[in-house]
């Protein structure tokens, strides 16, 4: 899905900061989300194109999401299996 925002060019550059205004709109979306825990961590993984969770580990600690508790854990553990079903109805299929 795109999603199209206008945003000041004088706060864009603010909001931004070293990265594309579209790139830091993009990890706060999904960082707020995974806060609130709208999505698991794999999920987060994938919006932003994280290749491991050693390195979302480090992306949420710069972030100051730095708590993995086993709720989260048990989240994760949750999306993993029902993408695993996913997958494997989708080979059967």
């Amino acid at each position: 899905m795109q999603v199209t925002i206008e945003i000041p060019d004088d706060l864009a550059s603010l909001l931004a900061g070293s990265q594309s205004v579209s790139r830091a709109a993009l990890e706060a979306i999904g960082l707020e989300a995974y806060r609130q825990r709208r999505i698991s961590g794999y999920q987060l993984r994938t919006m932003l194109g994280i290749p491991s969770r050693f390195e979302l580990d480090a992306f949420l600690k710069e972030h100051e999401v730095e708590t993995y508790t086993a709720e989260d854990f048990e989240h994760d553990l949750v999306t993993i299996r029902e993408l695993e079903r996913q997958r494997q109805t989708e080979r059967s299929a």
